[in-house]
């Protein structure tokens, strides 16, 4: 499923994304624009993305079991690009709009100076359409959220971490 910024991104994020994806959307000039594939990520489907290349066919695409993924607590995006309104990508390094910047890289910069760490960054386990926000507000100051300190944290009605 392809969209803009929806509810599915815990609301302490959900504004800041829909100015990323705005700053994006400004500085990408050609072609290509960005879009959100996914946000908040259900333990099932972590579990079904989990199995893949494990107990169901094709490569693995996370190391993650469910609980241990920061979009199971709605703090992560995955993104792609659309071209000409019609056709995904994943092409990190095509310029589509010519300025001679990939535009993948064009985001992976907005997001960076907004906080948001790039799993493009990681070392074990690359994840080039994965931004998270790793920072979150407890007790009135800025914390390091790990999954191992947000699967402790209750849930509201909608299954989002309280932080408080």
């Amino acid at each position: 499923m392809i969209f803009l910024v929806s509810t599915q991104v815990h609301p302490f994020v959900r504004e800041q994304v829909t100015k990323i994806i705005q700053e994006c959307e400004l500085a990408l000039t050609g072609r290509a624009k960005v879009r959100i594939t996914q946000g908040l990520r259900t333990y099932k489907e972590q579990q079904d993305l989990y199995d893949q290349g494990r107990t169901k066919p094709g490569r693995k695409v996370t190391n993650a079991k469910p609980g241990q993924s920061i979009h199971n607590y709605g703090l992560a995006v995955d993104i792609c690009m659309i071209i000409d309104g019609k056709t995904a990508s994943w092409d990190t390094a095509k310029d589509w709009d010519n300025d001679r910047i990939a535009d993948w890289y064009e985001c992976v910069k907005i997001f960076a100076k907004n906080g948001w760490d790039w799993g493009g960054n990681w070392k074990n386990f690359r994840d080039l359409p994965h931004f998270e926000r790793r920072f979150i507000i407890r007790n009135g100051k800025q914390v390091k959220a790990s999954w191992k300190i947000l699967q402790h944290l209750a849930k509201d009605k909608k299954g989002y971490v309280i932080f408080r």
